[in-house]
């Protein structure tokens, strides 16, 4: 599969945006300054403790003021960095939703705008993965990014989504969260996943809508592709990632469910 190619000269003139890689979890860091600010205030979207002084090291290169360090989600698959941030940095602020029940400086709720400098992102809730997943949209607007950017955690993956099986997690609620919210943004509004096991680093609303193999179905083929996985692999991690532990039994059994429902 080609990986498509993006260009984001538009955003040059005000956001720095930079997609950091942590290998072990597949997780990818965000961060997204406003350079044409005075203070170029910066934040980080779902840091990874491992990574921190790497995140830290570049906002300082780069002579940016972080302001925020932020999570879509609380991770399951690695420990998060904005704790270790906050000890490291005098003055940053940790970011998490109101539903998920964690503690930070700052709890959020669907709607909510987030602003570094003159750019902002909005809160989109999309629980399903977890219940207090949400999305970070950068702002419609003359003054902001365009295209537009969502940062979708594990609700929207490049070609996938996120497991359905704890924290709260609902194959229907996903389903319903990635139409309502996601899938309504500008077809070329740039998706940036929280993790990647193929290779992909971008993708576009309007390519998932056509392409994604779990979120273009109906509602019932996602619960049943979840179903199905919780079942055949008693509870391992979701199908067709690398680190994944799959029977050939297991795929023919998921392949016929999928091309009935299909």
């Amino acid at each position: 599969m080609a990986v498509s190619s993006y260009t984001t000269s538009s955003h040059s003139s005000k956001l720095l945006f930079r997609q950091l890689f942590e290998k072990d979890s597949s997780t990818y860091t965000y961060l997204l300054a406003d350079v044409s600010h005075p203070d170029k205030p910066a934040l980080l979207i779902d840091p990874v403790d491992k990574t921190v002084d790497r995140d830290l090291s570049l906002v300082k290169e780069l002579g940016l003021k972080l302001v925020y360090a932020m999570n879509t989600h609380v991770h399951a698959d690695h420990v998060t960095g904005t704790g270790l941030i906050k000890s490291k940095l005098d003055g940053v602020k940790s970011v998490i939703s109101r539903a998920s029940k964690s503690k930070a400086d700052h709890l959020i709720e669907a709607g909510d705008k987030i602003y570094f400098g003159d750019l902002f992102l909005e809160v989109r809730a999309t629980p399903g993965h977890t219940l207090g997943c949400v999305t970070y949209v950068t702002g419609d607007g003359p003054n902001q990014p365009q295209p537009q950017m969502a940062f979708t955690g594990d609700a929207v993956l490049i070609r996938g989504c996120g497991r359905t099986d704890f924290q709260g997690g609902s194959s229907d609620q996903l389903y319903e969260s990635v139409h309502s919210q996601i899938f309504t943004l500008p077809k070329d509004t740039l998706i940036y996943p929280a993790h990647d096991y193929k290779g992909f680093t971008v993708s576009t609303v309007g390519e998932e809508m056509l392409y994604n193999p779990r979120l273009t179905k109906n509602k019932l083929c996602l619960r049943i592709w979840f179903v199905d996985c919780k079942i055949c692999l008693k509870g391992l991690l979701s199908p067709y990632q690398p680190r994944d532990i799959i029977t050939a039994q297991t795929c023919v059994l998921y392949k016929n469910v999928w091309m009935e429902l299909s």
